[in-house]
C-alpha cells in the first residue's frame, strides 16, 4: 500500500497513475461519510485507457447536469462496481468502517477483478488487492474522479427515492445532509428509519424523546 499526497496547485485529473501500475486498475472512491440520513455509498470503476470520457474531476466540483451526463458515459465505457452500507450498518460499525464495507461490495460487484486500486483519501480499506492511498484522488486520478461522479449519482437518486417515503426532509435536494430544512423536518416530524442514529445531533433527538417520555 503506497499513500500520496498532493498540494492544491498540483490538482489536475490525469491517467498517470493507472499507466505507472499497468493492468486492469480500479478508482475507488465513497460519497455520504457526512449526511444524517441514507446510506453511504461507494464506486469501483476500471476506465478504458482508449475510450474514456472527457472532463471527468471531483464530483462536487461538476454541475448536476454534468455529473449526470458523465455517469451515463462512464456506464457505457468502463467496468463499473456499486456498493452501499446502510444507515444500521453504519449505527453499528461506524462510518469509518462502514464506508470500508461499501467500498468492499463495490470492488466485489466489479464484473471482473483489478490488478491494482486508487482509492481516495489516506485510509486503507484493506481490499485484498495492490493500494495506492492518494488524498484529493478525486481530483487527481481520473480512475478514481470517475468513481466519485458514480458513487454521487448513485446516492443524490437513492435520496430522492428515499424522499418520496420520508417527503418532510428535503432529501432531494439535500441529500440527507444537515441543511436547515432538514433540521426542520426532524424538529417537526422526528427521527426516521433511514437516518443514522449514532450520529450527535440524531442521537440528541432521540435523548430528548426519551426523557420526555
Amino acid at each position: 500500500m503506497n499513500f500520496i499526497q498532493w498540494g492544491a496547485d498540483l490538482l489536475t485529473p490525469h491517467f498517470e497513475y493507472e499507466k505507472k501500475l499497468g493492468g486492469l486498475v480500479a478508482g475507488i472512491d465513497e460519497v455520504g461519510r457526512g449526511p444524517f440520513a441514507g446510506p453511504v455509498v461507494a464506486a469501483a470503476v476500471i476506465l478504458d485507457p482508449d475510450n474514456y470520457p472527457l472532463g471527468m474531476t471531483d464530483s462536487k466540483k461538476l454541475s448536476r447536469s454534468k455529473r449526470e451526463t458523465l455517469f451515463e458515459q462512464i456506464l457505457e465505457t468502463s467496468e463499473v462496481g456499486i456498493g452501499e452500507a446502510s444507515p444500521a450498518e453504519i449505527d453499528e460499525h461506524n462510518i469509518l468502517q462502514a464506508t470500508f464495507i461499501a467500498m468492499r461490495r463495490a470492488l466485489e460487484n466489479l464484473k471482473i477483478t483489478p490488478t491494482a486500486l486508487l482509492v481516495d483519501g489516506n485510509r486503507d480499506p484493506k481490499l485484498g488487492h495492490p493500494t495506492q492511498l492518494i488524498i484529493k484522488g478525486d481530483s487527481i486520478s481520473f480512475s478514481i474522479s470517475a468513481a466519485s461522479i458514480v458513487a454521487k449519482v448513485t446516492r443524490d437518486r437513492k435520496m430522492c427515492a428515499l424522499s418520496a417515503l420520508y417527503p418532510h426532509y428535503g432529501w432531494e435536494r439535500n441529500a440527507g445532509y444537515g441543511t436547515a430544512e432538514h433540521r426542520k423536518g426532524l424538529s417537526l416530524y422526528g427521527v426516521t428509519p433511514q437516518h443514522r442514529r449514532s450520529f450527535a445531533p440524531i442521537r440528541k433527538i432521540l435523548n430528548a424523546h426519551e426523557v420526555k417520555n
